[in-house]
């Protein structure tokens, strides 16, 4: 039948019924955007800083930029938290949207505090749990104690997020401030948290990771 032309009259009908303009594929439903959670402490809250030059705004920027109106980014951390108080406030935080992914970057402040390193495990993994049991990938987003923790402290505080990485098969980075801890000029004053500067470096150690995850192209945005 290809290439017979409909007679005038019943092609007027086909019209009436299907809508002028209508067209094969009108009802492919359209790409949904992905959803992503951003929920850890003040490193993720652009602590002291205006909320535009955090690295989760920037993240937010740079998908919008490569790929507009494909991801929806929430930021829900809070300055201060640690993780029981986010095993807390995770699950009514998951209820606010239907999130694909869940960035986790908490336990800073647990190992700020000296607690235990089995108890601060054992939170993350129940934090990866629940999200994963909402129907989110989790990218798990690991930190490193100040030297002056003491190796025997702070070297098995970092090894817990390459262990929790390997052992739950997640993407992640094993030091979210890779590349700025170490540079005064990325740092606030109280070398804890990143500055405006430090956070566009956190920026791409994030992007590291998430870009392959979500099939985003490391050309710049002026390729695009």
């Amino acid at each position: 039948m290809l290439g017979r032309r409909w007679p005038a009259g019943i092609a007027g009908l086909l019209l009436l019924c299907f809508g002028v303009g209508a067209s094969i594929g009108d009802d492919t439903p359209a790409a949904s955007t992905t959803q992503v959670l951003v929920f850890g402490d003040s490193l993720s809250a652009a602590y002291k800083l205006p909320v535009s030059e955090g690295w989760v705004a920037l993240l937010r920027e740079r998908l919008e930029a490569r790929a507009p109106g494909r991801f929806d980014v929430t930021n829900a951390s809070a300055s201060g938290e640690t993780t029981s108080g986010g095993i807390t406030r995770l699950p009514e935080v998951l209820e606010t949207g239907d999130y694909d992914w869940v960035l986790l970057e908490l336990g800073a402040n647990d190992g700020l505090r000296g607690l235990p390193l089995n108890v601060i495990e054992a939170n993350l993994q129940t934090l990866i749990d629940r999200a994963e049991a909402h129907g989110a990938e989790v990218v798990l987003l690991g930190i490193m104690l100040p030297t002056n923790y003491g190796p025997a402290y702070a070297d098995p505080f970092a090894a817990m997020y390459a262990r929790l990485i390997d052992e739950n098969d997640l993407p992640g980075l094993s030091f979210l401030l890779e590349g700025a801890a170490d540079d005064r000029d990325s740092m606030l004053d109280d070398g804890l948290h990143p500055n405006a500067e430090g956070q566009k470096q956190v920026l791409e150690n994030v992007w590291e990771v998430v870009a392959p995850l979500w099939g985003l192209s490391d050309r710049p945005e002026t390729d695009q």
